[in-house]
């Protein structure tokens, strides 16, 4: 019966403009309207990510709950665990609408949001509220207008640190002007530095991620390897969203914006593998992009991703898909023999460079 109530809903949904369908669905979260089935997990599932115990590897990518609004419900959603925002210092509009568009018949997304949000004060006040449960991560960003937008990071995570499980460090949303400019060499090494600065000033240690973009060439990839390395972050998260298109079937896709969904799999598991490589396992790897069955987690896992992340798929499957992922990945680590899910990471890498 929950499935066909959730089908419905989609229906519902897919009537609506994307970016009110998407509010909605925060507001039914947040009114106990969805069927929600708690913690999945086994032997197999449970895994360790940079210090972080996680009940399954199967994450929520930020920006679906960009303001921490639906924290306790997603908590039981059967996610391993969450990352909310991006939070910037200061609450910001973003880009004008339209900015979300849905291409039903690419099984994919293209926003241009660029960065709206309600400010650290907001989503930190709400994440201090947050119950026990699975981890909550903070995805760190910069306001529009900062004249140090290196800073920015800085000053979120110093006022929410507190209060979250892990952080992330943005500098890959195509939707902020010259944002991505921050993967280079210099200017992502000073960005960290202070980050981590920040982090080891917390009472409590937690894991930064850095998460980067699909759209790097080798050299660029090499470089922000070499960067992550020396620069005492925990881990990797690849990818963002992309600016490339990849021959999409729907005629309404918009030239600009950042694309997520089915057409970004390939692409940002070859940067995952390449990651990887690169880093000879000496990091953890998050594996984003185009993930849309337990099957497309376990080639992330196998290419190099100690866990995984998603978001447009529910847009499509609902939020039922946490659950069936984590289940069947169960399954198929079971299928090919690993005993846990840390075992399969990397098993399958070669396959992808």
């Amino acid at each position: 019966m929950s499935g066909v109530i959730e089908r419905a809903g989609l229906a519902v949904l897919h009537r609506l403009d994307p970016e009110t369908a998407h509010d909605l669905s925060l507001k039914a979260l947040r009114a106990g309207l969805l069927p929600l089935p708690g913690p999945v997990t086994s032997a197999r599932l449970k895994t360790d990510l940079a210090g972080v115990s996680l009940l399954n590897p199967v994450g929520l990518a930020a920006g679906f709950d960009k303001n921490a609004q639906a924290v306790s419900p997603l908590m039981r959603a059967g996610f391993g665990f969450l990352e909310v925002g991006a939070a910037t210092p200061r609450a910001q509009e973003g880009n004008p609408r339209p900015r979300l568009w849905r291409l039903s018949a690419d099984r994919a997304a293209i926003n241009r949001f660029g960065f709206n949000n309600q400010g650290m004060e907001a989503i930190t006040a709400r994440l201090a509220k947050r119950p026990e449960g699975i981890p909550v991560g903070l995805n760190l960003g910069a306001n529009k207008d900062a004249s140090d937008r290196a800073a920015d990071f800085a000053t979120v995570l110093s006022h929410a640190g507190p209060h979250i499980d892990f952080a992330t460090v943005n500098v890959s949303s195509p939707n902020t002007e010259r944002l991505r400019d921050l993967q280079g060499k210099a200017a992502l090494s000073g960005l960290l530095a202070g980050v981590i600065e920040t982090r080891d000033g917390l009472a409590r240690r937690i894991p930064v991620f850095l998460k980067i973009a699909p759209d790097l060439n080798e050299d660029e990839l090499a470089e922000i390897a070499e960067v992550a390395l020396d620069s005492g972050i925990d881990g990797v998260i690849a990818t963002n969203t992309t600016l490339a298109r990849y021959g999409l079937q729907d005629p309404t896709a918009p030239a600009q914006g950042g694309l997520s969904g089915a057409p970004l799999f390939e692409r940002s598991t070859r940067i995952l593998a390449q990651m990887s490589k690169l880093t000879e396992g000496r990091l953890p790897l998050i594996g984003v992009g185009g993930i849309s069955s337990a099957q497309d987690a376990y080639d992330k896992i196998c290419a190099g991703a100690s866990a995984v992340q998603f978001y447009t798929a529910m847009v499509f499957s609902g939020l039922s898909l946490a659950a069936d992922i984590a289940r069947g990945l169960d399954e198929l680590l079971e299928r090919d023999g690993f005993a846990n899910v840390a075992d399969a990471v990397g098993s399958g890498r070669d396959t992808w460079l």
